[in-house]
């Protein structure tokens, strides 16, 4: 009798154990992996946030930069994590992408594998062209490229970013022929465009703002369908093409199998980071625009975003270099 209430009793304990531990949680420091290198515009943002959201949690926050594999590098490292809320990823446009450009990479299906946390924010692009084109707004544009079918260039981060099938979906929506010229980051595609090597790209709105505000480039249209606070002059592709709206965005997700109190608990601090008044200024500063959204929002994006560049990939024939 003895020995059966000593099981009974340690079973009990083990079924309580996750309850209790998600309860008290976090009680030592949280892990947040990000796929893209320090000190760029995505590790910042991503630095700014997690810093608030320590805050709220009571314990540190730590970044852990892992690049490679088209973010698949980051993406695995957290979903062979233990799911106890301590190893967190900042995902990114890519999850969306990757199943439809390189669908060999994992995770094949981040839903299963993965666990949305909350929406953190979304970053437009400008359509910028070098100053010797004769056009002054997209639809000059538009007509200058349609009059020189594969005449046109234009330059991305890569194949596959999210600045390259900006422009493709552009292309289509206006029924242009355009060359693409992939680089590997956004940094020489940007220095080719003020050369003239280039005729037009995409950029991130911080990285667009210094030589558009310089002469050295010329804005033409931003994808979201609102202006920038940084470039307020420059008005949405959506204007000229109506429904258009292209956006990078990261959001926090958990290892499958993550208790439903942690989730909870870091989706709270998330939403009281990106509620937070002076970090929405700081990143906004950057042409950033913080999202406050839960785990059905970020859920919600990934699969809007799977089929959206789903579509445009399989629409034009895109493989990876």
């Amino acid at each position: 009798m003895t020995t059966r209430r000593i099981l009974l009793g340690t079973g009990l304990a083990m079924l309580a154990h996750p309850a209790a531990r998600a309860q008290d949680f976090p009680v030592r420091a949280v892990t947040v992996v990000t796929p893209f290198g320090a000190g760029g515009l995505t590790d910042l943002s991503t630095r700014v946030i997690v810093e608030r959201m320590s805050q709220d949690l009571g314990q540190p926050v730590v970044v852990e930069n892992r690049t490679g594999g088209a973010t698949s590098i980051a993406s695995q490292a957290v979903t062979a994590a233990r799911p106890d809320g301590y190893t967190l990823l900042m995902g990114a446009s890519s999850l969306a992408i990757n199943p439809a450009l390189q669908p060999e990479l994992p995770p094949q299906k981040p839903l299963e594998a993965l666990v949305p946390v909350g929406l953190a924010y979304r970053s437009a692009f400008v359509l910028q062209v070098h100053p010797s084109l004769p056009v002054r707004d997209l639809a000059d544009f538009i007509a200058y490229a349609k009059a020189r079918p594969g005449q046109v260039n234009f330059g991305s981060s890569g194949t596959g970013a999210v600045n390259h099938l900006c422009m493709e979906m552009l292309s289509r929506q206006a029924g242009l022929q355009v060359v693409h010229v992939p680089y590997r980051g956004g940094a020489q595609a940007l220095i080719d465009l003020q050369a003239g090597r280039l005729h037009a790209m995409f950029s991130a709105v911080l990285e667009a703002q210094p030589p558009i505000s310089e002469g050295r480039t010329r804005g033409l249209a931003i994808s979201s369908r609102e202006r920038s606070a940084v470039l307020p002059e420059i008005p949405p592709v959506a204007d000229t093409l109506p429904g258009f709206e292209a956006l990078f965005w990261q959001g926090l997700f958990a290892p499958a199998g993550t208790p439903d109190a942690v989730v909870g608990r870091l989706g709270r601090a998330l939403t009281v980071a990106t509620d937070d008044a002076g970090l929405r200024r700081r990143l906004a500063e950057r042409g950033v625009t913080v999202q406050t959204g839960d785990a059905a929002v970020l859920r919600d994006t990934l699969l809007a975003d799977t089929a959206l560049w789903g579509k445009v990939i399989r629409d034009g024939n895109i493989k990876p270099d």
